[in-house]
């Protein structure tokens, strides 16, 4: 490497370029390569926090109950204990997390964007449905957890809230990183307060997929899991909340995965976490640390574009039947279609492309 930098200034210089010339060239390489670093590292700092941090951080607290320094994490305890409601309270977010120079690196390293379409009031509550799942939600993370894609100067006035798994928010020091974040707990209690008891100008992010949806992602294919979850929509009549179709292209392109057919052992394993744990083992791969053409933890460099629909108007209906939350579902369900329609062309699908509802 350090050979072909030599060259790289002597072939310069031999063809008539001045020293600075060539000083600038190769500073400019030496950044671009710094910058692809920072990229890398941004990147799989996420992925480990996503994949282990929760345990990690449950097991070293249990490890310095057992040292001298018991006494810190007795504190902690303590504090967790009086902080236990605060995830179902809207969290604790933190604009200065939310707006690390580390985000910036991990959107450019594949590169995320966030496209608007319409206006959002900030006189109403919204509830997103995002999809589709992908192995990480990485999109969905930098997006609507991170300003590093301009959420909030594409949507002034909205406070974005991404849903996940509840169990992550009874994992010591995870659940403080989560919030800080924005990040709330995907259950009835949380979304209640949020949309009931926070004012006006909320969104919600919901994956709506989740982690069924997650064991058919697989590159090349654009499938949702979307007929029977209607949950969201009788939150959004509940609330008077309006529903806002999200179609995130390349979400699914960032992972290899093995898929296990319907019947067979693995995809049973699979079912059974989903059904107890609220998460399924998916079996995928990535890159390597030090090259693509290795297996590693680290997506694919793939461009992940998230395009935020038109709101659909919900009524308030404290108890609404099931005929009214499956009219409004349809509806939501019709302009997901559209949305994916309307733009996949732009970002790299032919127009023959369908999207899959399952």
């Amino acid at each position: 490497c350090k050979c072909n930098f030599i060259s790289f200034i002597f072939l310069s210089l031999g063809t008539g370029s001045n020293i600075l010339s060539a000083l600038q060239d190769l500073f400019w390489l030496l950044k671009s390569k710094a910058e692809k670093q920072l990229q890398i590292i941004s990147v799989l700092q996420w992925v480990l926090t996503f994949l282990i941090m929760g345990i990690a951080c449950t097991l070293i607290l249990m490890y310095i109950l057992c040292t001298d320094c018991w006494a810190i994490a007795a504190l902690y305890l303590a504090w967790l204990v009086f902080d236990w409601n605060t995830p179902k309270k809207g969290g604790r977010r933190s604009q200065w997390v939310r707006n690390w120079a580390i985000w910036r690196y991990f959107r450019d390293y594949f590169p995320i964007r966030l496209v608007k379409t319409h206006n959002l009031l900030t006189t109403r509550n919204y509830i997103f449905g995002y999809h589709p799942h992908g192995i990480m939600g990485l999109g969905a993370f930098c997006n609507f957890s991170t300003e590093a894609t301009g959420v909030s100067q594409k949507f002034p006035g909205i406070r974005p809230y991404l849903a996940t798994l509840a169990g992550n928010f009874r994992m010591p020091i995870l659940r403080d990183y989560l919030m800080s974040g924005g990040i709330c707990p995907v259950n009835r209690d949380s979304i209640d307060y949020i949309l009931s008891k926070n004012g006006s100008g909320n969104a919600i992010i919901i994956v709506v997929g989740g982690a069924a949806e997650s064991l058919n992602c697989t590159p090349g294919k654009n499938s949702v899991t979307l007929r029977n979850r209607k949950g969201f929509v009788k939150l959004a009549l509940r609330h008077g909340a309006d529903l806002v179709p999200v179609y995130s292209f390349g979400e699914n392109e960032v992972y290899q995965q093995v898929i296990f057919e319907e019947g067979s052992w693995g995809r049973w394993v699979q079912k059974k976490f989903q059904k107890h744990i609220g998460f399924a083992p998916c079996i995928f791969h990535g890159r390597g640390l030090f090259s693509s053409n290795t297996w590693g933890l680290l997506p694919y460099s793939k461009p992940i574009t998230t395009v935020v629909g038109e709101p659909i108007t919900i009524p308030k209906i404290d108890n609404p039947s099931q005929k009214e939350v499956d009219f409004y579902h349809s509806i939501y369900v019709d302009a997901l279609i559209k949305l994916f329609d309307k733009y996949k062309s732009k970002f790299g699908l032919p127009e023959t492309e369908v999207l899959e509802v399952n």
